[in-house]
């Protein structure tokens, strides 16, 4: 168990790279796009915002239609070179036309506001864009300190309000040491770095340019990066970028619905994905009122940080209904010595009973060979509606072929859906179809195995339940596995599992006894390969029936029709008009099998 969770947060993590929501934010005083060499060039100053791709940049020192500028609205002439949304403030007149600071913003923004702030050798101004998660406000403070210091009482007094994420940037004038910089760290936070300097552009040696944010709501967001642009020719500023990572709505924290896993030992595992890194953990008890808390926990260290979320719930009562419902917290950053935390979601409360030990009535369904087929196994579903069912079996090549991650997690949630997952426990095996392709080894990561094996066998009630995994229908040395498959290995550890199983007390006091395997030993349409190891303990032992599938041909073969010691049923395929679901269900001393097809019909019904 260890070493699979361990294995979850490896195999996942170029997966969860690339899920994460960013901001990257930019401040830049361009100095009109007059270069260091005296050159004006609109594009060299888009060159600069291109390659760093900003989602917002904050402008200082920007004409609109001033004679200098050639009557042209510079702003826009960079906009149109970064394909941005461009927004002026304009702080004074000027040589025939305006100059000021503005915006360039990927998104529109829902509101724009000027405010005009003091400055005795030209007037400045405040430009604040409202997006929907976010402020972003852009400034260019006066030369002189008093007005430095009035116009920060007037950022804080109209920031105040805000409840959502804001941003201030731009080109302050004033040095980490000053007053002003002190007084403005009071109420807000520093994201960039103070030491990096920023002007003269040629060779820093000042730090007047910064991004900062309201420390109050400072709690959406974790700074991944802060760097001063190595630019010392476009302008006499070099530009300020800032990434961050945002955190993302509650309602759209869960990527699955959570699903049973496991039921056994007085235990189950509960298992989900998120769309994000997550601390999660699941709250149960008898009612919805009285809740226990259950993390998974390994070596000390609570499992987090990362998308497919896998609990256990330990000490459980047997026959006894339990509430529950799973809990993530986004991780927006996970440091040696920093966390942060963003929203949290919770999912509607479900149930669970796990089998008293002396129950002698279940029903169970075993679906095969789906093969990813969406529209079979929902015309399956149908037939099965109605029927109060206490777990099922997906009996191999239902998730086949997995290619991915995302391929996987698709299907598995479709299967876990349609048959109430999150209430009911499902147990899935291997056919030879999901060993293969490249993300085959990453299923095991979204099953919580019986023993931690493929094969295994439980108790539901009275009822044995064996379950065997046969592996591949090919030898290991056919030219398609490269050599990458030692299934004659696992193979012969199941002979070792057999002997005991069979010699088990839990086997022989069992009022009755089911084997499932996907390769069927008996009406298979080829060689199965265990045969040779299994057969001779199997014909001896005193199982009540077998579920079998693979054939992709629905079949049933009583007792001794092919030498088999018990009868042995064979479930379709994945097309509509081979496809079939079981039916296995035990009241008291009886028994019984029944396979209906798509249409409801009963291809067979029998007490075994």
């Amino acid at each position: 168990m260890k070493k699979n969770l361990l294995l979850v947060i490896a195999t996942l993590f170029a997966f969860s790279v690339q899920a994460q929501n960013t901001l990257k934010l930019m401040t830049y005083n361009i100095k009109n796009a007059n270069g260091m060499d005296d050159v004006c060039n609109f594009q060299r100053i888009a060159n600069v915002i291109n390659n760093a791709s900003p989602d917002v940049v904050a402008i200082q020192e920007v004409d609109s239609m001033t004679s200098r500028s050639g009557q042209k609205y510079v702003l826009g002439e960079i906009a149109e070179r970064t394909q941005m949304h461009a927004y002026f403030a304009p702080a004074i007149d000027f040589d025939g036309g305006k100059y000021g600071i503005g915006l360039l913003t990927r998104q529109v923004p829902v509101r724009l506001q000027t405010i005009p702030l003091p400055g005795r050798e030209e007037a400045r101004a405040l430009i604040l864009a409202e997006f929907e998660d976010y402020i972003y406000c852009c400034t260019h403070m006066s030369l002189t300190e008093e007005d430095r210091m009035e116009s920060l009482k007037i950022v804080k007094s109209f920031t105040a309000p805000y409840k959502k994420s804001l941003f201030l940037a731009g080109d302050m004038n004033a040095e980490p040491e000053s007053d002003f910089a002190k007084e403005l760290q009071k109420n807000f936070q520093l994201l960039s770095n103070p030491k990096q300097h920023t002007y003269p552009a040629p060779e820093p040696k000042e730090t007047i340019d910064y991004i900062a944010t309201l420390k109050s709501n400072a709690n959406g967001f974790a700074l991944i990066s802060a760097q001063v642009l190595n630019e010392p020719m476009a302008s006499d500023h070099r530009p300020i970028l800032v990434k961050l990572r945002t955190a993302e709505k509650a309602n759209k924290i869960f990527r699955t619905k959570p699903y049973l896993q496991n039921p056994v030992g007085n235990g189950i595992t509960v298992m989900w994905e998120t769309t994000v890194p997550a601390y999660c953990w699941v709250e149960y008890g008898t009612d919805t009122t009285q809740l226990k808390r259950a993390r998974m926990i390994v070596d000390g260290q609570v499992v987090c940080n990362n998308y497919l979320h896998k609990i256990r719930i330990d000490g459980l009562q047997p026959g006894q209904k339990y509430y529950y419902r799973v809990c993530s917290q986004e991780m927006l950053l996970y440091q040696a010595y920093k966390k942060v935390f963003g929203n949290m979601a919770q999912s509607s409360f479900s149930e669970f009973t796990l089998p008293a030990a002396d129950t002698d009535s279940f029903t169970a369904v075993v679906f095969n060979d789906l093969h990813q087929h969406t529209q079979t196994f929902r015309a399956l579903c149908k037939q099965i509606q109605n029927i109060d069912y206490d777990f099922v079996v997906f009996n191999g090549d239902c998730v086949d072929d997995p290619v991915d991650h995302n391929q996987a997690t698709t299907f598995i949630s479709e299967l876990t859906e349609g048959v109430r997952g999150d209430r009911i426990p499902t147990f899935f095996m291997r056919g030879n179809h999901e060993i293969r392709n490249a993300y085959s080894i990453g299923l095991r990561d979204h099953y919580d195995y019986v023993g931690d094996k493929t094969y295994g066998s439980f108790n539901w009630g009275d009822t044995r339940i064996v379950m065997l995994d046969c592996g591949e229908d090919k030898l290991d040395s056919h030219w398609v596995y490269y050599g990458l498959n030692d299934f004659t290995q696992l193979r012969n550890e199941q002979v070792d599992f057999l002997k005991k199983e069979l010699s088990a007390k839990e086997f022989k006091k069992a009022e009755k006894r089911v084997l499932i395997h996907h390769i069927p030993l008996y009406g298979n349409d080829g060689v199965n390969l265990c045969a040779d190891l299994w057969t001779n303990l199997l014909e001896k032992a005193l199982f009540n029936v077998s579920l079998n599938a693979h054939t992709h041909k629905y079949a049933f073969h009583p007792k001794g029709e092919l030498g088999n010691n018990y009868p042995v049923v064979i479930g379709g395929g994945y097309k509509m008009d081979s496809a079939t679901v079981m039916i296995l269900e035990k009241k008291k001393d009886e028994l019984k099998v029944k396979v209906l097809n798509v249409k409801g019909e009963i291809l067979l019904d029998i007490t075994v």
